[in-house]
């Protein structure tokens, strides 16, 4: 009777030892911060399908957003800055782990409403020859852009570089040039701005990287398995 009296008090130490372990798991997934970058708006979406389902279950993971084209990314990604991040499929990434959205953006020019481009329908290479162009410092440096302008970059009247697109937008509605890039970023309804989609068309698809081999937290360990769900 002794023996089973110290064998049942063991066992209810037991028990409350791995609901404490349990609860300090749970505790440390809640706290844990999950670093995301938003280079393109539109593949954020997914980002916060994510987050919502996982908010369902842990209503205390806090989510950190930062913006940057493929350049400032990547060397936050590399340095561990960051957990994640949506790029572009024209960035190469062999050395990270992916998935792959599935979307694709399409390339084209934000003008103002009052240009003599928005009576097209699309816009031709052609037609940007002699216009002041405001370009991606990260595209521009790409194969697929130059070579559908069809135009070397030192032909190009290129007058600004931009690694936000948001600031790109303020430029193209002060009236200072046309800026090259995706849609589904700028929302142009109700503003001054408009879209006009390239002819021939050029798209582009986006991933969700991280870095390979790399140790991730329980909060991004759960943020990936709700991510792979929805895709």
């Amino acid at each position: 009777m002794y023996l089973i009296e110290i064998l049942y008090q063991h066992l209810i130490i037991y028990c409350l030892l791995k609901i404490v372990l349990l609860l300090c798991l749970k505790k440390l997934l809640l706290v844990q911060y999950i670093y995301q970058n938003n280079n393109l708006l539109y593949g954020v979406r997914f980002i916060a399908k994510a987050a919502k389902m996982l908010n369902e279950q842990y209503q205390d993971i806090h989510y950190n957003i930062v913006s940057g084209d493929a350049v400032d990314i990547i060397e936050k990604l590399d340095r561990g800055l960051i957990d994640f991040a949506v790029l572009v499929e024209n960035v190469d990434i062999s050395k990270y782990n992916y998935i792959e959205l599935p979307i694709k953006n399409t390339w084209g020019v934000l003008m103002k409403r009052n240009s003599s481009l928005t009576e097209k329908e699309f816009v031709t290479p052609q037609d940007l020859w002699e216009k002041p162009l405001i370009v991606s410092r990260q595209a521009i440096k790409g194969r697929d852009l130059t070579q559908w302008l069809k135009k070397d970059v030192s032909q190009l009247n290129i007058i600004a570089h931009y690694n936000l697109i948001y600031n790109a937008s303020l430029m193209v509605d002060e009236g200072l040039g046309y800026a090259l890039c995706l849609d589904k970023i700028i929302n142009v309804t109700n503003t001054n701005l408009c879209f006009k989609a390239f002819q021939p068309k050029l798209e582009v698809g986006m991933n969700i990287v991280w870095k390979k081999y790399q140790i991730l937290s329980k909060a991004s360990e759960k943020f990936l398995e709700k991510l792979k769900e929805i895709l």
